[in-house]
């Protein structure tokens, strides 16, 4: 019987980010409820932007070259979203928008460390 290989942890960050930022791409207007009235710009500059550099991240975690650079990239980027994320709560419409959002937050925590744990790799 063949063991079960555990997939990788650098190429499985770098396809949620790779589908994440495509997402980002496709669909921009979906982020726009996470995006604060106070950012300079646009809301879909931001959208797109933030796509793009989910994008660049899970590009460089893809690689075993630059998995180390893709890691620290990503924890950096899932922590700066993560005001985002508190806004998304605070503007919320419907109680269950809310309880959604809400529930959001404190998967930011497994992902920074995810992505800690791809660049220590």
């Amino acid at each position: 019987m063949r063991p079960v290989r555990r997939p990788d942890a650098g190429r499985a960050l770098a396809g949620l980010l790779l589908f994440t930022g495509t997402v980002h791409l496709v669909r921009p207007h979906v982020f726009d409820a996470a995006l604060p009235d106070w950012l300079p710009g646009t809301k879909r500059a931001w959208a797109l932007g933030s796509g793009i550099a989910e994008l660049v991240c899970g590009g460089l975690a893809a690689l075993p070259r630059t998995r180390r650079l893709g890691g620290w990239a990503s924890a950096a980027l899932f922590v700066a979203v993560f005001p985002g994320n508190v806004h998304m709560v605070s503007t919320a419409r419907t109680p269950r928008a809310r309880a959604v959002t809400m529930a959001r937050l404190p998967l930011q925590v497994p992902l920074v460390l995810w992505a800690l744990r791809v660049a220590r790799s």
